[in-house]
């Protein structure tokens, strides 16, 4: 392509204003709510876990795998479903991805037995992964300077809110056993809102978001079938272990299966690299990982999204097993977090100038800090009182500033052209933090769970928090490391 055609062809995507043409604005409206449908799914199902226990008769095992098959597949096929963007359009794939999510979900509201149930929980998770990497190619395709800065702000506080409205979700749709439903429309509320976002998406998504010889460029590019099946092979023996280990009791075949992770996930960067060099496409071109800033800001985005899974999902199960809340009080509980959390990621850009370079590593200490006041607060098995709320106010705001800002400024480095490897990238990186929170972090809660009851449980829960606590100290270490890098003074 021409120097010419390239910037005929970038001025195609970012001639509207963000600030004032509403195209734009509808857009971003549509893919964000698929998100936040998306990660509402995830966790609205974790409340209703009992109730379909009890329904299906469904063993723990089998349980777990209704949790986890839609977090496995969505984790395992995000890099694929972020390429798929890149050659067939990144409007065109949201849809496809949309669409069997909807069906997806219709089908679990309808299944019959456990193992329909896990069947149709690992199509929905396939469809997420085709739909949400698409919503980072989108932004850094429709959205520049300032108006990138705050759709990615948008973008971080619906994975926030969703995860705490997926709680209170889960219980009001449980709680009210809607037509004597019992856990089905958890399922089922997902097909009208995907209905209704399939005839928006399809007015105001583009069709085809490139120009004819750059799509014909990334077709060419092809799905590297071999990279692709070695990254979902590697993903796959590091979560179903993490996700499964604890219910099955860490049997042999998960820290086998841990081990052979590490191995296959090494010959995976080897081959790319190598495939790189020889002039082939690559699933994730090295170029991006090279690119400044985004090794660490992958690195930050693991230990925060990590730090936030491991928080709401262990407090979940102390506020419902050991305080014995209702799902819809327990995720009320959440409401500062959420709400702070969207605040801090929507406006941080406004704030002064002297305290950008530090918002990520000080986002980090505020996680810390917070996750102690936290244990602190619920140690003696009470309901915490103002040190609860409090901490779950530095919590939120310290997940968005750890986030947010990182995010942004990881992708204002990457090219349109990157976007969907840098998307994959960072979406991937992102679930796998989650599942590697809730894995480890609700591991050592159970193990540390002597007794039931509110003093077990805050015992245990109070073994957790330092480890969140450490988890964001890695994070604002790796902040301070990049701002002494970029002063130019040895980082050490």
């Amino acid at each position: 392509m021409t120097a010419t055609s390239e910037t005929t062809a970038s001025r195609s995507v970012t001639s509207k204003d963000p600030t004032t043409d509403k195209g734009p604005a509808r857009l971003l409206a549509v893919v964000l709510t698929a998100q936040f449908m998306a990660m509402l799914d995830i966790f609205i199902v974790n409340v209703a876990a009992p109730t379909i226990r009890a329904d299906l008769g469904a063993s723990g095992a089998g349980l777990q795998l209704v949790v986890a098959g839609y977090t496995v597949s969505y984790a395992v096929l995000l890099v694929a479903g972020a390429r798929l963007g890149g050659v067939f359009g990144h409007g065109r794939a949201h849809l496809a991805g949309l669409t069997v999510f909807t069906a997806a979900s219709l089908a679990c509201g309808l299944a019959a037995g456990e193992e329909q149930l896990i069947a149709f929980r690992v199509i929905q998770g396939a469809g997420a992964a085709v739909m949400i990497p698409q919503v980072l190619s989108l932004i850094q395709q429709h959205f520049t300077g300032a108006a990138r800065v705050r759709a990615i702000g948008a973008y971080s506080a619906v994975l926030a809110v969703g995860a705490a409205a997926g709680q209170v979700a889960g219980g009001v749709l449980v709680s009210a056993d809607l037509f004597g439903a019992g856990w089905r429309p958890v399922f089922l509320v997902n097909v009208p809102i995907g209905l209704a976002l399939l005839w928006l998406g399809v007015r105001v998504l583009p069709g085809e978001p490139r120009t004819g010889q750059a799509r014909r460029e990334a077709r060419a590019r092809g799905f590297d079938p071999v990279g692709l099946v070695m990254l979902a092979v590697g993903v796959t023996l590091l979560t179903v272990p993490l996700v499964l280990g604890q219910e099955l009791g860490w049997p042999d075949w998960t820290w086998i299966s841990l081990l052979a992770c590490v191995a296959v996930l090494t010959g995976f960067v080897l081959y790319e690299t190598r495939l790189a060099a020889r002039g082939g496409a690559p699933l994730i071109a090295p170029r991006v990982l090279r690119l400044p800033g985004i090794a660490l800001a992958a690195l930050r985005i693991l230990l925060v999204m990590a730090t936030n899974g491991g928080f709401f999902f262990t407090m979940t199960l102390h506020l419902q097993g050991g305080l014995g809340y209702s799902p819809l009080r327990a995720g009320l509980m959440f409401a500062p977090t959420a709400l702070v959390f969207g605040a801090a990621g929507l406006t941080w850009r406004r704030w002064p100038a002297r305290l950008q370079g530090a918002l990520v590593p000080g986002g980090f200490v505020l996680v810390a800090a917070g996750a102690l006041l936290i244990g602190l607060a619920l140690r003696g098995g009470g309901d915490g009182g103002g040190g609860l709320y409090a901490g779950f106010v530095l919590m939120g705001a310290g997940m968005a500033l750890g986030f947010s800002p990182n995010l942004a400024g990881a992708l204002a480095n990457v090219r349109p052209q990157d976007a969907a490897d840098a998307s994959g990238l960072l979406v991937t990186v992102t679930q796998l933090g989650q599942v590697i929170g809730v894995a480890t972090v609700g591991t050592l809660y159970l193990n540390r769970l002597a007794a039931p009851g509110p003093q077990g449980s805050g015992e245990a829960l109070w073994a957790c928090e330092p480890a969140l606590a450490a988890a964001a100290c890695a994070g604002a270490a790796a902040g301070f490391v990049r701002r002494r890098r970029r002063a130019g003074t040895p980082a050490g």
